[in-house]
Order: C-alpha cells, then structure tokens, then sequence
C-alpha cells in the first residue's frame, strides 16, 4: 500500500512543527520540514532568513526555497511508493504564498478576519526574529494561502483554525480530520498534484 502524504501549511509560528511532529509520530511515519536548514541550500535559507544584511533578489529566494525542496522530493517519493506515511512541515504552497505577498496586488477573499490571531502570534517565544515574521507581512501571506489553496473546489484541501486551541485541542482536531479522511482522499501521486497549480 502507497503511504500517505499529509502537508501542514499556514502562518508563521502557528503551531504547524508542533502539530507535524505529533501527527508523524501517531503515523509512526517520517516528518519533513521546509525550509530543512540542514542542507547547504538550507543553510543560505537560514542566512537569509536571520540576517537582514544578506540581501538576495525575491527571484534568487524563491528560486533557493524551491530547490531546497527538490533536495528531498526524490526521498520523499521513495517512501511514498515503500507505504511509509510522510508528514511535511511547509511544502510548495508556502513558496508560492510568501512569493506571491511580496507582491500587494494580491487579492484573495478573505474566510476569515486577517486579524484574528496576530495579537497572539506576536505573543510566541521567537516571534519577529526572523525576516517574515512582520504582522504586514504575514497577513498578506494569509491572503495569498487562501489564493492559491482554493479549498472551496478542492477536496483533499482543509482549512483549520487552531485560533485559541492549546496544542492538545489542535491535535485533537486534526486527527479528527485525519482519520475521517485519510483512507479514503488518496491521491495516486501525491506530488504530481502540486505540478497542477500552474
């Protein structure tokens, strides 16, 4: 039996490491997380992204983040086809969505107010210290996840607000979602979908 990609995108330290780790570990499958600073593309990542005096065009960061993934896609699809499950912390969706906020002409419908939860996000140990961390910045990331998701036509697509929940009551959540979907929304080629974006 294939295993099961699952992929946790969304804003800046919002609970998606945290959430990504329990659900590997209950899957007893592998977690990835992006950017995976690990790597030598990895480490210009996290240059970048800590220091402000390393300044890269938007094209060359874009372009960094994507391999950085491609580092690992062949990986990733070896364990896909060996039935281990695969838990990812960011993928191509936060690419294209922190790319896409560097630009102001985007113009997303809102599902929700892009103000609820900054105030607590500000309020999480680390928040600010890296180059995107910005509450501006971050809504309009919100607004261009919501653009590109388009969870209202797809289906493997769920969108869930942790807002308020404690660590317990977001996994909770999640599983809830995970065992009513993950037998049955089972994409043959987990990452091909990702080539269907453009």
């Amino acid at each position: 039996m294939r295993g099961r990609l699952f992929l946790f995108e969304g804003l800046d330290r919002t609970g998606k490491s945290t959430q990504a780790q329990l659900l590997a570990d209950e899957l007893q499958g592998r977690l990835y997380m992006f950017p995976d600073r690990s790597t030598p593309i990895g480490e210009a990542i996290n240059r970048f992204l800590t220091d402000l005096s390393f300044d890269l065009s938007d094209e060359s960061v874009h372009l960094l983040f994507s391999a950085n993934r491609w580092e690992r896609a062949s990986e990733i699809e070896r364990l896909l086809s060996g039935g281990t499950h695969v838990v990812m912390d960011r993928y191509v969706y936060s690419g294209i969505a922190y790319s896409l906020a560097k630009d102001n002409a985007c113009d997303a419908t809102w599902l929700c107010s892009p103000r609820v939860g900054m105030e607590e996000l500000r309020t999480r140990d680390g928040w600010g210290s890296e180059r995107y961390e910005k509450e501006q910045f971050q809504i309009r990331v919100k607004e261009c996840f919501f653009r590109v998701l388009r969870a209202d036509t797809d289906t493997s697509i769920e969108i869930v607000d942790v807002n308020g929940l404690g660590i317990s009551e977001a996994q909770d959540a999640l599983w809830a979602i995970v065992e009513r979907r993950a037998m049955y929304d089972l994409t043959e080629d987990p990452l091909k979908r990702f080539e269907q974006l453009f």
